[in-house]
């Protein structure tokens, strides 16, 4: 053999040897996205009221401190706190304006929002209207878009779960002259997911449509076929619906018992066809070993890790470990990185494992999954448009 010939072997060799995964390893493509575990937050868009409007909330709600955090903005939350999840509160507006006026910012002798988000119609994104309204992003295009531009700057990226939960004004509120929004109507919903798809199109999204398998319900397609690669997955995002209530899950599958055409994945149990995602919020006693079977079947669960302000006060880290433990793939929190909760007297924080952005699965996850190769840590700001 010449000496071009056996560098020509040798060359080939490493490469194949550079291509192929070890042995007793599963190749990266080979992690599914339920195989996974994320940090989320909990209301993620939310921001505490001036100190006027705070003093008319000790007036009137009894439990106004549950609403004192702040979370920095979705893009920030991305590059900087290691989120790859978030939660929206989503009201309907269709004809712009409802929520402009908010009672708290009258009670409290502030003039009307002036936000131009809000006159326009379309989906807003708060907490409570006329209470606790403050917002990093009112609209819920403008939420969406962050998410879309950070997303755009970071492709490979593993997927964003953005869990929706899908809210009605308060009538006590309502019966002193505040915002009347109506129920979550069939034609709200269509109008939500086309909203939706105006900003990230069907290659940008994961739906019930792109996991169901042909003559089988999401169900069965989830537990016995799974659910999309990781590798043919980055740079998307998956819309989880919170609300389990009849009043808005009933006008959403109506003739779409699998979830045909939907963007939004529902808060369903097994049984059901449109069994894919399970939201069960209490990792803790039974809780663990529960959320770990629905793990194990192929279920997609989210969870939390705190609740305002147990942890933040105590610094008891109980509940995240069960969270942790549970397997469940999305784990929320109020405090995704360090201080946020000193002010409750605690350093507090809900983070995985060495910080990872995204982990293995502790309970489904392949052989050879390695935590560093499911996301680099890079992360940038969008480009300013």
């Amino acid at each position: 053999m010449s000496r071009v010939t056996a560098l020509l072997a040798a060359t080939a060799l490493a490469v194949l040897s550079s291509a192929a995964p070890a042995v007793g390893t599963t190749a990266r493509s080979d992690v599914r996205i339920n195989q996974i575990q994320t940090i989320a937050t909990h209301n993620s868009y939310h921001r505490e009221v001036t100190d006027a409007e705070k003093d008319v909330q000790r007036k009137t709600d009894a439990n106004w401190w549950n609403l004192q955090y702040s979370h920095a903005a979705l893009p920030h939350q991305f590059a900087s706190q290691r989120v790859r999840g978030i939660e929206l509160d989503v009201f309907p507006d269709p004809q712009g304006g409802l929520y402009s006026k908010p009672l708290v910012r009258r009670d409290a002798g502030l003039p009307p929002l002036d936000d131009p988000d809000l006159t326009k119609p379309g989906f807003k994104v708060l907490h409570w209207g006329d209470h606790d309204y403050a917002t990093t992003c009112s609209a819920l295009v403008t939420c969406l878009r962050q998410v879309r531009d950070w997303s755009d700057a970071n492709p490979g990226h593993v997927p964003i779960t953005i869990l929706t939960e899908l809210k009605t004004t308060d009538p006590a509120k309502e019966a002193v002259g505040g915002a009347k929004s109506g129920p979550w109507t069939a034609a709200l919903l269509d109008a939500l997911d086309a909203e939706i798809r105006t900003v990230f199109p069907d290659d940008r999204l994961i739906t019930a449509d792109d996991v169901r398998r042909p003559g089988l319900s999401l169900e069965e397609s989830v537990l016995r076929h799974g659910w999309p690669r990781l590798s043919d997955s980055r740079g998307k995002v998956l819309f989880f619906m919170d609300n389990q209530s009849a009043a808005v899950q009933t006008p959403y599958l109506a003739g779409r018992p699998n979830l045909e055409g939907r963007v939004l994945f529902t808060n369903s149990r097994p049984g059901r066809p449109d069994a894919a995602f399970i939201g069960w919020n209490d990792p803790l006693g039974a809780n663990t070993a529960q959320i770990q079977d629905f793990v194990r079947r192929g279920y997609y669960v989210r969870t939390r890790s705190d609740v305002p302000f147990t942890e933040a006060r105590s610094g008891d880290t109980t509940r995240l470990k069960a969270a942790l433990e549970s397997g469940a793939q999305m784990i929320s929190t109020d405090f995704p990185v360090i201080g946020l909760s000193a002010r409750n007297g605690s350093d507090y924080v809900a983070e995985l494992p060495g910080g990872a952005i995204a982990r293995c699965n502790p309970l489904v996850a392949p052989r050879g999954c390695q935590d560093h190769r499911l996301e680099p840590r890079l992360s940038s700001q969008p480009q300013q448009r």
